[in-house]
């Protein structure tokens, strides 16, 4: 699945691992949910972390959907919670 970073870029990252990002994803959606922003940045850190870490970053000039898009790192605990659905950022 390819998962863009708002001001960042895009990253292939095998199906294998949404597990692994499910959990700092329901971390980022419990700290939402309870308005906590400390543990929010730390929540959405680890999340867009681990799509670096496990993800192949493609090249600027390769034109891909996304099947996902994440917020940039800076993102604010509000506008973040108007893209959490139920399943948070990453469905599954």
């Amino acid at each position: 699945m390819i998962i863009r970073i708002l001001g960042e870029g895009q990253y292939d990252v095998t199906d294998a691992h949404l597990d692994e990002l499910n959990k700092p994803d329901s971390a980022l959606q419990s700290a939402a949910d309870a308005d906590n922003e400390a543990a929010f940045h730390t929540a959405l850190n680890a999340l867009l972390d681990t799509v670096r870490r496990l993800g192949t970053p493609l090249p600027d000039e390769a034109i891909t959907p996304s099947d996902l898009v994440l917020p940039e790192q800076d993102a604010s605990l509000t506008d973040v919670q108007a893209l959490l659905s139920d399943e948070g950022l990453i469905p599954g």
